[in-house]
């Protein structure tokens, strides 16, 4: 399947048909600005506008004549500072580094093209009667079967549902697009037994009814789930338990080319290839993967102790450019890098389901337009691109991202570097120097110091964080770091979700994945939005985007575009950089292709080595 990538953490192999959180600014290849499909090349795409991301000239296939070995180990890096979670589960797990590992073991129903729209071809077939605001999924090939060999049936369709809308699931799937479906929401407070909207028709086939049908389900939108999980192992365990529970964390059954074979926790996982696959069994014998820290990754594959990673960091690209060894591709990111200002809390018992709500705080002391634009138009990310990401990243115009060709509007001009704007905001804001030391007291004259948490990494994100530090400085700005350093990528998502008091504004990325509706990251009900901004005009806004009157393409772009304008006037989420990936291949390996329209993650079966050991 051509699938969604969803995680900023910029993999290769994440099929992220979800939302996921993305690693630091430097460590990207999944949540990866318009793309040619031609397989070659991407290219600069700019307009009246901003820029967007300036991709270099590089090709998105790897050419390889050499004669395949039998079988054979592909050595893989998942690039992390931190150890994986290990939530080996579609429905439960929350980042990218264990999606990942998941891409390689892949439960994915439904097949998408370079558009990222769902085909014909996946295991599952999708029927749309918009009309009637119902989609019938259908088992398409004669018989598909689970790691374990047993059969896949419509039952394993409909468990993902019945686990995300129990009133035990504590997870981040639950949301707006969610209860869409009907009788999910009852299902969810206890008060049926089943979701009333999912019908099943016979073994192959179900039927799901839905409040609303939009475009958006062609992107696997609208509450449609695109994974199945094996309730045959899964049912007796109770949902609450599922996240601690071996069938979880272990020993997963699972659809994909590889089953897990070996695992130490946080560290490394062997995968060995799965007899049953649909697509037939595996060239390659086995995976290793291991967890490799970002300021190594470049000397581990010039050393050819890997074939391929997970992401590699942008500000390294010198560093591989030119060896030997290896075939360096490219391709945009569904992904971009954003400042977020803490204006509110997440109510995990809030709405009317009591199944969560944002909470804005007017008296949050972010809380003022001006100062998040000022905030914004004192940062020179032109000058952080060119000195850090070597091209790799520009200026990022909008929270569309450019791969998005159709939504995405290069004529948003963003905000541009300009400290004079940032003062001028500042003094109409009222943060003014009253005792002359060059830092802005608050509207009352008070100190005024603003807390930022940041991802830690390689010494480059320190330097990037000083460097915006200082800029903010320039304008009178004092901005110091939460806890008085860059934080753990997992304590800081820790800190972030649970709207941490020391944090007022925080960097981070967001893995779009292939549907562009922002609904998601920035609804009232979404756990993603990490702002915790919410208003009636936000929530139409979004309500429109995947409304049945955006089935007109023209219309649903007209309505992108407000949405966008909207959140220009607002500056809550401020969108810093649009981000091309890099993927470095060891030359042994034969047939992969990183290009959205022929993603070889789709076809790992297919994946060959000319010889038994990287190439150094």
């Amino acid at each position: 399947m051509k699938k969604k990538k969803g995680l900023m953490l910029s993999s290769v192999f994440a099929t992220a048909l979800v939302l996921a959180a993305c690693g630091g600014d430097d460590e990207t290849t999944t949540e990866k600005p318009a793309e040619n499909t031609d397989g070659t090349k991407t290219e600069e795409n700019t307009n009246d506008g901003g820029s967007t991301a300036v991709s270099p000239t590089l090709p998105s296939e790897v050419t390889n004549d050499g004669e395949a070995i039998q079988g054979g180990t592909l050595q893989y890096a998942l690039v992390t500072d931190s150890p994986f979670q290990g939530v080996f589960s579609w429905e439960l797990y929350e980042d990218a580094y264990d999606s990942e590992i998941l891409g390689f073991m892949s439960n994915v129903i439904f097949d998408t093209d370079g558009d990222f729209l769902v085909t014909d071809e996946g295991i599952a077939k999708l029927d749309v009667d918009a009309d009637n605001n119902k989609v019938t999924i259908t088992i398409q090939p004669d018989e598909v079967k689970w790691s374990d060999g047993t059969p896949l049936t419509v039952e394993d369709i409909i468990y993902p549902y019945e686990v995300i809308g129990h009133p035990d699931y504590t997870g981040i799937r639950y949301d707006d697009d969610f209860k869409n479906i009907i009788g999910a929401a009852e299902y969810k407070a206890g008060k049926a037994d089943t979701i009333s909207g999912i019908k099943k028709i016979d073994d192959k086939t179900v039927e799901i009814s839905m409040t609303k049908v939009s475009p958006a389900i062609y992107s696997l939108g609208d509450g449609l789930w695109g994974y199945a999980a094996p309730k045959h192992v899964l049912k007796d365990i109770p949902v609450k338990d599922l996240i601690s529970s071996d069938a979880v964390r272990k020993s997963p059954v699972t659809l994909g080319p590889f089953k897990l074979d070996k695992l130490v926790d946080g560290e490394s996982v062997q995968f060995v290839a799965n007899e049953h696959y649909f697509k037939g069994k595996p060239k390659l014998d086995k995976v290793v993967l291991q967890v490799v820290p970002s300021s190594s990754i470049g000397e581990a594959l010039r050393t050819g102790k890997y074939d391929m990673a997970s992401s590699y960091p942008t500000n390294q690209y010198d560093g591989v450019k030119d060896l030997e060894n290896l075939t360096v591709l490219a391709r945009p990111e569904l992904a971009y890098s954003y400042l977020g200002f803490k204006l509110g809390k997440w109510d995990a018992k809030g709405g009317e389901d009591k199944t969560g709500l944002n909470i804005t705080d007017e008296n949050a002391k972010m809380n003022d337009a001006n100062l998040r634009k000022a905030i914004a138009y004192a940062m020179d990310i032109e000058q952080v691109g060119e000195r850090f990401y070597q091209g790799l990243r520009s200026r990022a115009t909008s929270l569309i991202p450019p791969a998005f060709a159709s939504f995405h509007d290069n004529s948003l001009e963003g905000y541009n570097y300009d400290p004079e704007k940032a003062k001028e905001l500042l003094d109409e804001a009222g943060y003014k120097d009253v005792d002359g030391d060059g830092i802005r007291e608050d509207k009352n004259g008070e100190k005024f110091e603003i807390r930022m948490a940041g991802m830690s990494g390689s010494d480059t994100d320190e330097a990037i964080v000083e460097y915006y530090r200082q800029n903010w400085k320039d304008v009178g700005l004092d901005v110091q770091l939460t806890t008085g350093r860059l934080i753990e990528f997992n304590s800081f998502y820790d800190k972030v979700k649970a709207d941490d008091p020391e944090i007022d504004m925080f960097m981070a990325a967001w893995g779009t994945g292939t549907n562009p509706s922002p609904l998601g990251l920035y609804g009232e009900g979404a756990s993603f939005n990490y702002s915790r901004f919410v208003t009636p005009e936000l929530q139409a806004l979004l309500v429109d985007i995947d409304s049945k009157e955006a089935v007109d393409p023209e219309y649903r772009a007209d309505a992108f575009r407000k949405w966008e304008e909207y959140m220009f006037e607002q500056a809550t989420t401020i969108p810093t950089y649009f981000r091309t990936e890099i993927i470095p291949v060891n030359k042994r390996v034969k047939n992969y292709n990183a290009n959205y329209a022929n993603d070889t993650m789709d076809d790992l079966q297919l994946l060959e080595l000319t010889a038994d050991a990287p190439i150094k």
